[in-house]
Parts: structure tokens; C-alpha cells; sequence
């Protein structure tokens, strides 16, 4: 550690954040000494740290305004080799532009709430934690409070069904719907205890069955598998030649749509496996791993968070950006209003 570094547990303090798959981005991001980088997910800066300590210039985005307070005592140890953006990543080519920051060397993602997010009971993210029922990463719009207490059961059955992949989403919905009939739903802990209430408690092995639903408001509200498939693109269209694309993931939603979009735009020829080959754009990307790279026991021991993460990585090729399809790429098409509706 350099002296007047901030510790490498991450702007929020200690034991606050670990980076997840740390020297494996490193490695994926190739990090080179006045290389060029965005990092879409800032959250405690864990991976900016790290890129600046081998010498780049970070250019760090995140949609949480606290998120890029605490970062300024990192600017301030780094001078002019850190950007902080308060901004959202799927908007990451627009600001890079806007900084002079493209094209860039390198573009890192880690999808998801941060664990600072989820250890602030404040900000409503976990069950764990009794807190007012939000879940906003930028701090703005509709909450899931708002959500909860205003969308028809139908919709609500399918934000759970469809984002959550929870298979008791309708019993879920109705639940919350006679629940809210006596009383708003206000707190972390009252929808926790809806939901347990409709499914059952969990087994010794099984996730607490709030789990699902925590995760598909959370999705909802801050149009989260949407803004991974414009940041993506982001990412293609910022990149230079050889540039590389690394992205964390910590559940298959996220993570079915980075391999779609990594694996569609690193073919040549695009069809049916079962018909004939047909033309298609040029590779927009190689592939630097075939299977997502996963922690080790060492590492989940250390960081139980960590036991999910994948990483995909891809090299940017020469060719022009792809159209973007978010239905090919795997992003649920709920037949609903968007979150702004609820509010």
C-alpha cells in the first residue's frame, strides 16, 4: 500500500468491500501503465484502485451519488489519473466522449447491488436488515415501496416471476395484495415477512424465500438487465482495437445475457445451428474465455459474496458495432409498465 493510499477494501472503509475476482480482471483488462479504462460500476472503487496502482487512468461511473462522494478521497491520492461520473453505465460511450476519454483500453462491469449497498439498511436493498422498503441506486424515482403498494397483482406476479424466477410468484402477489389492504408496505422486514408467510420458511440448505422477490423488485426499480444490455453496447461502440471487455456477474440472468451478447458478436456468421449459415456482421469481439471464470474455495471462504460471481471477457476487434437486440440477447419482455408507472 502506497503511503496516504485508501485501503484496498474500498472507499467505504474497512471489511466494507472486497472486489470480487480481483487479479482475474486485472488479468483479463490486460492493465498496462497509461492505458485507458472505464469502470461502469464504481461502487466502493475496489478495481479502480487496483488499475491505478499498475499505472492507468480510470474514468469511474456509478449512479449512486454516495458512491462518488466517497470517491473523492481517492481522487485526491490519484490527481489526474481518476474521473468520477455520477451517471448511469449504459450511458458510459457519452461520457467517455464528454471526458476525452475515448476510445478506451479497457471497460470493466460489476452487475449488481454493491455490498455497500446491501449492508446500508437505509437504502432498503436486503431483508436482512430492517429498513424503509427503496432500492434505488441512483437515489431517485419510483421505489419499491412505490411499486409494491400501487402495481395490479398481475403485474407484481409477473416482475417476481419473470425477474426473480420465482415459481410461487402469483401466491407471492397475491400476498402482498391482501397485505397491503390492511397497511402500506413500508419496510424491508414487513414484505420479508409477507413473502415468508406465503411460500414457508426455508430449510437449513435452502436461500430465504424473500430472496427471489428482494432480487426482482430490486431489478425492477432500477431497470437493471436493461441498463447491462445498453452498457454493453456502451462498451462495444467506446472500445479501441484490442481493447477488452471484462464483466462480473452474480446470478443467470445477468449473466445468460453477457454470454449471449459476448458469444453472438464474436461469431462471423449468424443463424440457426439447425439451418444454413447465413451472413451476418463482422466479429465485434473474441472471446478471451470460452466458460465463465468462477472464485476459488480460497477466495468464497474469504468473501461468501463471491460464491456466484462469473466472469466473461472479450477482446474488441476491428469491426463496426453491432445493432443492439435486447430481445436476442435474452432481456425479459414483461407485458407491464416500466417502474416509472408506480409511482
Amino acid at each position: 500500500m502506497t503511503a496516504g493510499r485508501p485501503s484496498q477494501e474500498g472507499a467505504g472503509g474497512p471489511a466494507r468491500h472486497l472486489p470480487v475476482l480481483l487479479p482475474e480482471v486485472l488479468d483479463a483488462l490486460a492493465v498496462a501503465p497509461n492505458g485507458r479504462y472505464v469502470d461502469g460500476t464504481f461502487g466502493a472503487g475496489g478495481y479502480s484502485l487496483a488499475i491505478l496502482d499498475r499505472g492507468g487512468t480510470v474514468l469511474a461511473i456509478d449512479r449512486d451519488p454516495s458512491a462518488i462522494a466517497a470517491g473523492a478521497r481517492i481522487r485526491e491520492t490519484y490527481a489526474n489519473r481518476l474521473i468520477l461520473v455520477e451517471g448511469r453505465f449504459s450511458d458510459l460511450d457519452a461520457h467517455a466522449a464528454a471526458q476525452g476519454f475515448a476510445p478506451a483500453d479497457g471497460v470493466v462491469l460489476d452487475i449488481g447491488v454493491s455490498s455497500m449497498q446491501l449492508d446500508q439498511a437505509e437504502r432498503g436493498f436486503s431483508f436482512r436488515k430492517d429498513g424503509p422498503l427503496d432500492m434505488r441506486m441512483g437515489q431517485d424515482g419510483p421505489s419499491a415501496a412505490d411499486v409494491v403498494n400501487s402495481a395490479e397483482w398481475r403485474d407484481l406476479a409477473a416482475i417476481i416471476g419473470k425477474l426473480g424466477e420465482e415459481r410461487h410468484a402469483g401466491r407471492v402477489a397475491r400476498a402482498i395484495e391482501a397485505a397491503r389492504r390492511e397497511a402500506p408496505i413500508e419496510t424491508t422486514r414487513q414484505l420479508a415477512e409477507i413473502v415468508e408467510r406465503a411460500i414457508g420458511r426455508p430449510g437449513p440448505q435452502r436461500i430465504h424465500p424473500a430472496t427471489r422477490t428482494f432480487q426482482a423488485l430490486r431489478i425492477f426499480v432500477n431497470r437493471e438487465l436493461e441498463e447491462l444490455a445498453r452498457g454493453l453496447a456502451a462498451a462495444e461502440a467506446v472500445l479501441r482495437e484490442g481493447g477488452r471487455l471484462v464483466v462480473v456477474t452474480f446470478h443467470s440472468l445477468e449473466d445468460r445475457i453477457v454470454k449471449r451478447f459476448m458469444q453472438e458478436r464474436s461469431r462471423l456468421n449468424q443463424g440457426s445451428r439447425h439451418g444454413p449459415l447465413v451472413s451476418g456482421p463482422e466479429p465485434s469481439f473474441s472471446l478471451l474465455n470460452r466458460k465463465p471464470v468462477e472464485p476459488g474455495e480460497a477466495e468464497i471462504e474469504r468473501n461468501p459474496r463471491a460464491r456466484s460471481a462469473r466472469l466473461r471477457a472479450a477482446s474488441r476487434t476491428a469491426a463496426l458495432a453491432h445493432s443492439l437486440d435486447m430481445a436476442a440477447l435474452g432481456v425479459p419482455q414483461l407485458p407491464i409498465p416500466g417502474p416509472e408507472a408506480y409511482q
